[in-house]
């Protein structure tokens, strides 16, 4: 089992930054891909970027290229999400997630692949 508790959100104005932050604890993930996730009120989970497990390969949302990047740090097992150029549309509960099994990144964008996630942290952007 996986636990997985995310941090750094919070609220900032239109063109600011926040890093967020999402720790694994419990089963060792260093060998896992992991992913961010987002969801506005009212809108279904969207795919925001994900990282493989040794961290040679990222990949975005088309809504969040050039603007967002997604690193880790797996001696921490940690994952991060620097978030630049922030806009209003860019507000939801955002979720990190992990998959299950090692070496595994097909399909990256598909919440479905993902087995562990945290409870999510709130980013709130202001106009």
């Amino acid at each position: 089992q996986v636990q997985l508790v995310e941090s750094g959100g919070g609220l900032v104005q239109a063109g600011g930054s926040l890093r967020l932050s999402c720790a694994a604890s419990g089963r060792t993930v260093i060998l896992n891909a992991m992913g961010w996730f987002r969801q506005a009120p009212g809108k279904g989970r969207e795919f925001v970027a994900a990282i493989s497990w040794s961290g040679d390969r990222t990949d975005y949302a088309d809504s969040v290229k050039g603007r967002f990047t997604i690193s880790r740090d797996n001696a921490k097992t940690t994952v991060y999400l620097q978030m630049n150029g922030l806009k209003p549309e860019d507000t939801a509960v955002y979720y990190c997630a992990v998959r299950r099994q090692e070496f595994s990144y097909y399909n990256y964008y598909d919440a479905q692949r993902y087995d562990y996630w945290g409870r999510g942290t709130q980013v709130t952007v202001s106009s």
